[in-house]
């Protein structure tokens, strides 16, 4: 399916959903409570909570932005998720709001919806069978060449979408049967028969043209029949890595990496989450609790009531991280990693760090523009030189900003580096958010290191 249809049928799918939900509620509130929901503030306010915490889940979720929608077991799971952070919200909603709702009306409203979101996923899944079967979404496929790239494309079509039928494989060599598990259906010269016989609407030649000039004509005969001809590069050849290709004008350009925060559209909108939450927090939290906790590290311990230190930001540009102080003053502090049962830790200093307040005033690094609310943690200057030297991946890390939390430390790969493998995952975690940034996972991220704070992580100290 192409990138147009995929985002019609997921906007056609919000929409039914919204609807559907709006439509149950006024039902509802107009057959069993006999009240006008325009006339009512607290039906209207019912109303308007069930919207915004079904299009948060939904949000958060990324509930019409996967790419696996038609399959309908990994939807399913999705969108009961939805349902159930939605329910819970408005439960939540009706706790703080203490209007005089009755069980029924919420009960009904909380099944009504649940039965209309199972009704619309079994009539969707139903029309886009039918899509399917009269208008052959479904292609039928085959692929030229035995190598890593195609073992690659038919693991991906077999297993990974939905839309594919892989019908053959086509090699030339005398003795080769098989592609892994995949039979050879027979030489390359018989691939265009095979296509014409088969109704294959298109065929990927994983082999350079180059090294088989044949491959030209064979695309030209296809094209005369109607068969889509795609070369598949294999620029594994020079780097042995993925590869992303973007245009400049009409011309491809290569790169090592997908950086979405290159795009000065998502640069924006990052750094106008940073400054609103910031000021937020500056203003409706630092403002009282700076003072409060001046005056309790005072009293705990000598020295200033921040910590200031240099550490590795975007670029490797060193900037000023400031934290509320946890240690006694003490000369390893830029050099030594803070351990378990680290003796240069102030009583209150254990508190701080393991809930993580010694970390609020990194919001004043935030709003100047030296961090990100989420990204990778930044590290002493020593330890970017150390762990640069034991993982060469490493300085990938310093392409962003540096975060107050990030995607590695709300999956556990936090605090002190005690061996290689522990600092080669949350490497993996970092450059994955790199590659991977999007608002929500930003917002995600922020919502889980709430939830990871209250649970508890046992790296925190």
């Amino acid at each position: 399916m192409n990138k147009l249809s995929f985002y019609f049928y997921r906007t056609i799918l919000w929409l039914w959903d919204i609807i559907t939900l709006n439509l149950v509620l006024f039902l509802l509130s107009y057959f069993v409570q006999r009240a006008n929901v325009f006339e009512s503030n607290e039906y209207l306010l019912y109303f308007f909570a069930f919207n915004i915490f079904w299009m948060a889940s939904v949000f958060i979720t990324a509930l019409y932005l996967s790419k696996n929608w038609l399959d309908i077991q990994n939807f399913s799971k999705q969108t009961f998720k939805c349902y159930v952070f939605t329910i819970l919200g408005a439960l939540f909603f009706i706790f703080i709001a203490k209007f005089d709702y009755s069980r029924l009306f919420i009960t009904l409203s909380f099944i009504g919806f649940g039965v209309a979101l199972l009704i619309n996923r079994l009539i969707f899944w139903g029309l886009v069978e039918s899509l399917k079967n009269n208008f052959q979404l479904k292609k039928n496929v085959i692929v030229i060449g035995y190598n890593n790239i195609s073992k690659r494309l038919i693991q991906y079509f077999e297993n990974e979408t939905k839309l594919v039928n892989l019908l053959g494989c086509f090699e030339d060599g005398e003795n080769l049967t098989s592609a892994g598990d995949y039979p050879i259906s027979g030489s390359i010269r018989e691939s265009l028969d095979f296509a014409k016989a088969n109704n294959i609407t298109e065929i990927y030649a994983t082999i350079a043209p180059e090294n088989n000039p044949y491959l030209y004509d064979l695309a030209k005969e296809a094209e005369n029949h109607f068969i889509h001809f795609k070369f598949v590069p294999d620029y594994q050849i020079f780097v042995n890595r993925n590869i992303f290709v973007d245009f400049v004008n009409d011309i491809p350009v290569l790169s090592l990496r997908k950086e979405p925060l290159e795009d000065t559209g998502n640069k924006i909108k990052k750094r106008i989450l940073d400054i609103v939450f910031s000021t937020f927090i500056i203003v409706f939290l630092l403002s009282w609790l700076v003072p409060l906790m001046a005056m309790l590290i005072k009293l705990n311990s000598k020295g200033p009531v921040f910590f200031i230190q240099l550490r590795s930001g975007k670029n490797n540009q060193p900037f000023k991280c400031l934290k509320f102080r946890s240690l006694k003053v003490n000369d390893e502090a830029n050099s030594k990693q803070v351990t378990k049962s680290d003796s240069r830790m102030t009583p209150l200093g254990k508190f701080l760090r393991k809930s993580n307040v010694d970390e609020l005033p990194q919001f004043f690094n935030v709003f100047l523009g030296d961090m990100s609310i989420v990204g990778p943690r930044p590290h002493m200057l020593k330890h970017t030189t150390d762990f640069t030297n034991m993982y060469k991946q490493y300085m990938i890390r310093h392409f962003i900003k540096p975060g107050l939390t990030g995607w590695a430390q709300v999956h556990g790969f936090r605090g002190e580096i005690r061996d290689p493998e522990l600092l080669r995952k949350r490497i993996e975690h970092d450059i994955w958010y790199l590659e991977n940034w999007s608002l929500w996972m930003d917002v995600k991220i922020i919502l889980l290191t709430v939830y990871v704070t209250i649970r508890g992580d046992k790296n925190a100290y």
